[in-house]
């Protein structure tokens, strides 16, 4: 009986260390395509432009972006507006979360969401576009 325990212990301990190693080397490689807020303000109106692109939106003139007055260095925040060349209006928000490494994105056209809270836009999405 005493072996068995022993053998049961063993197995849940090497399983604690099997999962402990997996989220050690898997889990936390999420890494921002985005490192800064100047990085995203700049990135954001090239990768929102060829997502309008590929789906089948063409703007009147390139996407006007700014900082939004809430950024940190941990908490990124970029808005853009523009124009399509049909005259919807097109507003563009992204944001970046260091502490979690993660991107959001979403697109509204005419204030209806084209793309909500998407990891990605443009060429981080579509590369071969």
């Amino acid at each position: 009986m005493k072996v068995y325990i022993g053998a049961v212990g063993a197995l849940i301990l090497a399983g604690c260390v099997v999962a402990i190693g997996y989220l050690t080397l898997f889990a936390h490689h999420k890494e921002l395509r985005h490192h800064n807020q100047a990085q995203l303000l700049k990135a954001i109106p090239v990768t929102a432009t060829a997502e309008l692109r590929h789906r089948g939106f063409t703007l009147s003139k390139p996407l006007r972006c700014w900082n939004m007055h809430e950024a940190t260095p941990k908490k990124m925040r970029v808005a853009c507006a523009g124009t399509t060349t049909k005259d919807e209006k097109v507003q563009v928000i992204g944001a970046a979360e260091a502490k979690v490494q993660e991107e959001y994105f979403t697109i509204l056209i005419d204030g209806r969401p084209l793309v909500q809270n998407v990891a990605c836009l443009g060429a981080d999405c579509h590369p071969k576009d």
